[in-house]
């Protein structure tokens, strides 16, 4: 379905603090990551030849933009990348990790174009592969994503294929399969950094919450939690699960120091609304603002975050569904399914205009017990 006229957010002026005493970011104090930054700085200045010292630097940036959910470390990251894009070979890995940059802003056909070009380069650059299967996941093309975990089996260690290619299957109607699958791979994988045993205990909590086994599902999270610094995906995946429980007060402790990144903002804000005293009016309207600012600059990668705000925080419904629609034209996710069904039904949209996504999910076989609802709703038959 193709969405005719557009219904555009009423946008209030920016926000401006009424007591200039307000706090409304707390910024971190330098610590060891400054000293270790200004350490890899110098490194790359003192051999402005070497192509090693700027990966290392520009991984460095990405890990930290990830671990912190600071979108300023990525554009540290390109802004160290970009002299070796502009030279007639580049080099696999900077293609790579470009791509991962245009992956984080959702630009992901330039991010699969970049990568095509890396893989022809290096065929085993096991990174490349993975990252072109996160995007075709995110994309709906399962099939495709599922192919690209494949090179990964001789290519990277045995726990991040087993990641790769169970959270692809998780998603195609064989959750509790894929869920069984990765934690035996879990299991068996005791050398594996805490990184990855991180990112698979967060794939095991999304799998068994789509699958509805909800104890299983807050344990693997802490688990996720307690494995390692805590990253912007899991901190904001983990804040959903207890949003939907109602765990207002957990979600407000958890994010409370994670106000720099919009999608954790939002959480934050969706909880503190139902507490008193807290932050939530402030936080809205610093929301607005933020949402505001990224469309002025045609920052579409957060449409479905906005598309929550409208809804939840503004009562928007019609345009809360304009933006979902779009977003579900870019990225295809559970949660990207379920912000656009409840803006639907919030704007009274009917089933005719909910077709693709009912036809999506038959499609793809995708199970969630959260869409179960919705899609009765709709007079469809629960996924």
């Amino acid at each position: 379905m193709v969405l005719t006229v557009a219904l555009q957010p009423c946008w209030a002026d920016a926000f401006v603090p009424a007591d200039a005493g307000q706090v409304i970011e707390t910024l971190p104090a330098r610590d060891s990551h400054w000293l270790e930054l200004r350490g890899l700085r110098q490194q790359v200045a003192a051999q402005p030849q070497a192509l090693a010292p700027v990966l290392q630097l520009a991984r460095r940036y990405i890990e930290l933009g990830r671990a912190e959910a600071d979108p300023r470390y990525f554009g540290y990251a390109e802004a160290a990348l970009q002299p070796w894009l502009t030279r007639q070979a580049a080099d696999p890995e900077v293609l790579m990790l470009q791509a991962t940059l245009l992956q984080n802003r959702h630009e992901f056909a330039p991010a699969l174009a970049l990568l095509e070009r890396a893989l022809a380069l290096r065929p085993r650059l096991a990174q490349a592969w993975l990252t072109r299967a996160a995007i075709l996941e995110v994309q709906g093309d399962y099939a495709a994503a599922g192919r690209s975990c494949l090179p990964l089996a001789k290519t990277a260690a045995p726990l991040v294929g087993a990641v790769c290619i169970d959270s692809v299957i998780s998603l195609t109607g064989q959750g509790d399969a894929a869920y069984r699958q990765l934690q035996q791979a879990l299991a068996n994988a005791n050398e594996a950094s805490a990184t990855d045993r991180q990112w698979a205990f967060t794939t095991l909590a999304e799998i068994a919450e789509r699958n509805g086994d909800l104890a299983a599902a807050e344990r693997h999270y802490r688990q996720a939690l307690a494995s390692a610094e805590a990253n912007g995906y899991l901190l904001a995946a983990y804040a959903d699960f207890l949003l939907d429980r109602q765990r207002y007060a957990e979600v407000v402790e958890l994010l409370a120091d994670h106000t720099r990144a919009d999608p954790l903002l939002l959480r934050l804000t969706l909880a503190e609304r139902h507490l008193p005293q807290r932050d939530a009016a402030a936080h809205t309207d610093a929301l607005q603002a933020r949402f505001a600012a990224l469309r002025m600059r045609g920052d579409s990668r957060h449409q479905a975050d906005e598309a929550r705000f409208l809804l939840h925080l503004r009562n928007q419904a019609g345009a809360a569904f304009a933006l979902a629609h779009a977003n579900w034209q870019i990225q295809r996710e559970p949660r990207d399914a379920r912000i656009l069904m409840e803006a639907a039904l919030a704007a009274g949209k009917s089933r005719t205009e909910l077709q693709p996504v009912l036809d999506f999910l038959a499609r793809t076989g995708l199970q969630d017990s959260r869409l179960q609802p919705l899609i009765a709703q709709f007079g469809g038959e629960g996924v």
